[in-house]
């Protein structure tokens, strides 16, 4: 018994120790990869490619829309020239037009940066559906640059931009309201809607004298009757009193796009006193 107690004893022993090389080595092996690889330079090479893969706006947006390249590398000082082609459902002329170089991109001298400028035609016709364009960089000068990267360069290679239909009076606007001799002029006011009948209007407070601040934004809703004339039903505000009521009448001109509204408010001075105020208001696309 002591022989075999003695003989199983040292097969432990000696288990262990190869255990213990077994895990210094493993330890060893790692700390060696741990070191090589905190030490490993970036050898390139460097790359262009979109910033974004993904963008979405709606057709009504009216503002020039840049799509961003960049050098992912050191700044140079020469220009960096990359060519693209354009595809997809989207109709160039008729959904979109290219502002910049078209199928040419550059990044400045000492810039990291070049923009694809895109402007949106907005062509609402009260029928959601859905446009899309697909960017994609082919070519890249100087020679020491490539196009995307990761396997077969496709990372940042391609940019999808995707065009929403919007509604027909859905889009960003400029309210005006006359007061005498003067007009006060309120931009950056949203019409949206999600079927195309009901629309709600983000602020109609273009200085409206008896609101207490300029800066108070009070929505209202109306509802397109299909033949150019609109309804502003009777309608309660926040930013008014209990009973207060804002009603009114409007039109909407296919040739320039301007919406007009007749705004009629009526406004408690007392409990057994009302006032009535007019007044209209022109909202111009932006």
């Amino acid at each position: 018994m002591k022989k075999e107690t003695k003989h199983t004893f040292l097969q432990r022993i000696s288990h262990w120790g190869l255990m213990g090389i077994a895990v210094a080595l493993i330890g060893w092996l790692s700390v060696a990869c741990e070191t090589s690889d905190v030490n490993r330079v970036f050898e390139g090479p460097y790359f262009v490619r979109f910033t974004d893969t993904l963008v979405t706006y709606k057709e009504s947006y009216s503002q020039p829309i840049p799509i961003q390249v960049h050098n992912v590398g050191p700044i140079l000082a020469e220009p960096i020239t990359i060519n693209y082609t354009v595809s997809g459902t989207a109709r160039a002329g008729r959904d979109y037009t290219i502002q910049s170089t078209e199928g040419k991109v550059v990044i400045p001298a000492n810039k990291s940066t070049g923009n694809i400028v895109l402007k949106l035609i907005n062509n609402a016709n009260n029928i959601l559906e859905s446009q899309s364009l697909t960017f994609t960089l082919t070519s890249v000068t100087p020679s020491t640059l490539q196009v995307g990267f990761g396997k077969n360069n496709i990372v940042g290679k391609q940019l999808t931009f995707v065009i929403q239909d919007d509604c027909l009076f859905g889009g960003t606007y400029t309210g005006t309201q006359r007061y005498g001799a003067q007009t006060a002029t309120v931009p950056n006011i949203q019409i949206t809607s999600t079927d195309c009948k009901n629309y709600l209007l983000s602020n109609w407070n273009l200085v409206i004298p008896f609101l207490s601040f300029d800066a108070q934004r009070p929505t209202l809703t109306f509802i397109d009757n299909g033949d150019n004339s609109l309804t502003v039903p009777s309608q309660t505000n926040p930013e008014l009193g209990p009973t207060d009521k804002i009603a009114g009448t409007g039109a909407w001109n296919p040739k320039d796009r301007k919406i007009t509204l007749n705004l009629r408010f009526t406004l408690a001075l007392s409990s057994t006193k009302d006032t009535t105020l007019t007044y209209t208001q022109t909202y111009t696309p932006q």
